[in-house]
């Protein structure tokens, strides 16, 4: 029997979960059958209610060497069209992207090709100093799919975005944060210990007001339209007035008490 290369898992720790990309002879190399795990573990971290904030990391040393060269072709072919539009790498994406929970890449090492497109589809990135940054399509000459490329322009603008992708050139933590490729860069002695802690925080916030705002702001980078995204917005106002975290809040904020909000997922009917 055939040994499976590379995996992704789930870590829990309280209200934070892990998602692993562990394939760490590979420096997290993402094999097809590990961008096939993406959309259905995070259905399963979507599910489960106590979960509120997904950090996404690699084994070991580095975040991800990117998508397996050796298989990239079939990667991103689509079965279903027959064309060569993203495949397993556009829905793995998407999936991220569209996960309506908090996520944190927490990139150390190498982030790379594929594990830039896993980076960049979080909603922030937390580098280490040592993190080293790839985008580099024009080094085995592909296109990338125009989810990433998208996601790359509306982070970085179309300069930056040109540079790296003509290029290839890696780019150190600092250079990757006047880039756009990173929210914040952290230590590396500590970086860990400081990813955990503001996954923490984020998990002590409204997860109505997160996930609300992270909705939001999708619609709006979409370029969904004012009429959509007014809709979008009288849905969440519909959501607030059966909510109980804006009571919590208040009460807590007059108090001068830390407050502990319960809202878990939006209610319908």
């Amino acid at each position: 029997m055939k040994e499976q290369v590379g995996r992704l898992r789930i870590e829990t720790v309280g209200p934070v979960a892990m998602l692993v990309m562990d394939n760490p002879r590979m420096r997290n190399a993402i094999t097809q059958g590990m961008w096939q795990q993406f959309q259905d573990l995070l259905a399963q971290l979507d599910a489960d209610d106590s979960v509120k904030v997904v950090v996404v990391r690699g084994e070991g040393a580095h975040f991800s060497a990117g998508a397996d060269i050796a298989s990239v072709q079939q990667i991103l072919h689509d079965p279903a069209t027959g064309q060569s539009s993203g495949g397993d790498i556009t829905v793995a994406e998407n999936a991220l992207a569209h996960f309506r929970k908090p996520t944190i890449a927490a990139i150390d090492g190498y982030c790379v090709g594929g594990g830039w497109q896993i980076a960049g589809a979080c909603d922030i990135r937390l580098a280490s100093s040592r993190a080293i940054y790839g985008i580099t399509p024009a080094k085995i000459g592909i296109v990338y799919p125009l989810s990433g490329i998208k996601r790359l322009v509306e982070l970085t603008g179309p300069a930056a975005a040109k540079y790296l992708l003509f290029s290839g050139d890696f780019v150190d933590a600092n250079q990757a944060l006047r880039l756009g490729l990173a929210t914040k860069v952290l230590g590396f002695d500590d970086f860990w210990e400081e990813v955990h802690t503001f996954a923490l925080h984020l998990a002590e916030r409204s997860q109505f007001s997160a996930q609300g705002h992270k909705s939001l702001i999708n619609a709006i980078s979409a370029g969904d339209g004012d009429a959509a995204v007014a809709k979008l917005s009288a849905y969440w106002q519909g959501q607030m007035a059966i909510s109980e975290d804006a009571a919590i809040g208040v009460k807590a904020f007059l108090a001068k008490e830390t407050p502990v909000f319960t809202w878990l997922r939006p209610r319908e009917g």
